[in-house]
């Protein structure tokens, strides 16, 4: 199982023999699931979550929302009026008629959910950190 890692940089990341740059707050995935859908469950509503969470510095109209959630728009749009309705989502501006939106980082919700996500960022790195060091002991000491 391989994992992504991303910490406030751009990385370069070798997938497949294709080069991949991410840029990301924490980024972590096991090559299809991020840290926060394998915690919370492959939902609808925390996939989008999710996607609004890590593309936080940028807008989108829900159509790609939908799309880049991985959720079927028609799911979208049942789910999509509770989040305007609780703020977690905000509009931003309209472009070639479509409304844009983005996570509302000014929610206070909003920010504890952002908060959580980077304490399981870390929690996941700092296991993958000892599962490496487990590694290297053994390695060193098979010499």
């Amino acid at each position: 199982m391989g994992f992504l890692f991303e910490m406030n940089l751009i990385t370069e990341n070798i997938i497949n023999n294709s080069k991949k740059y991410k840029y990301g707050s924490c980024l972590i995935k096991d090559m299809e699931n991020s840290v926060f859908i394998r915690t919370f469950g492959n939902y609808p509503l925390v996939r989008i979550i999710d996607f609004l969470i890590y593309s936080r510095d940028f807008d989108y109209p829900i159509t790609e929302l939908a799309k880049n959630a991985n959720v079927n728009f028609q799911t979208l749009k049942k789910i999509w009026k509770s989040l305007e309705d609780n703020g977690l989502v905000k509009k931003t501006r309209i472009l070639g008629g479509a409304q844009l939106f983005k996570i509302n980082t000014e929610n206070p919700v909003v920010q504890k959910i952002i908060e959580l996500n980077n304490v399981l960022c870390w929690k996941a790195i700092d296991g993958k950190s000892k599962i490496d060091e487990q590694v290297v002991k053994v390695n060193v000491s098979r010499h």
